[in-house]
C-alpha cells in the first residue's frame, strides 16, 4: 500500500475511534457508489453523518479540508443522495468534516466541522 493510502487509512481509523469516544454510532465505512465513496457513515443520536476525512502530515500546502473543492462536493453530494435512496432513510442528515493533521508517530491534531453545507 502507498503511503499516502496508509497514511490515509490511519486517519480515517482516528476519525471513528474520535466519533465513537463522542458517542456516535458507526454505521459504515468506506460505502462506495461507482467511483464515489463515503468515508463514514455515522449515527449521532437520530441524526445520520455522512462523514469526510481528510488527513494530512503537515500544513505546508494548507488544511486538509481545502482539498474538498467544489467538485469534490459535487461528488459527495450525489453519493449521499444515492446512499439516502438505497437505504430509504427518512431520517434528518448532515455532513461533517474530519480534519487530521499528523501522522501515527508524531500523533494528530483533529478538527471536527459539524454540519459542512455541501454545494
Amino acid at each position: 500500500m502507498a503511503a499516502h493510502n496508509e497514511l490515509g487509512k490511519w486517519g480515517e481509523d482516528l476519525a471513528a475511534e474520535y466519533l465513537r469516544s463522542k458517542g456516535y454510532v458507526i454505521i459504515e465505512r468506506d460505502w462506495r457508489s461507482g467511483r464515489r465513496d463515503l468515508d463514514i457513515i455515522s449515527a449521532d443520536g437520530d441524526v445520520v453523518v455522512f462523514v469526510e476525512v481528510k488527513t494530512r502530515r503537515n500544513t505546508i500546502f494548507g488544511e486538509p479540508e481545502d482539498a474538498i473543492d467544489w467538485h469534490k462536493r459535487q461528488s459527495l453530494q450525489q453519493a449521499i443522495n444515492h446512499y439516502v435512496k438505497f437505504k430509504h432513510l427518512r431520517q434528518e442528515i448532515r455532513f461533517d468534516i474530519i480534519s487530521i493533521v499528523g501522522t501515527p508517530e508524531t500523533g494528530a491534531d483533529i478538527r471536527h466541522v459539524i454540519d459542512v453545507a455541501l454545494l
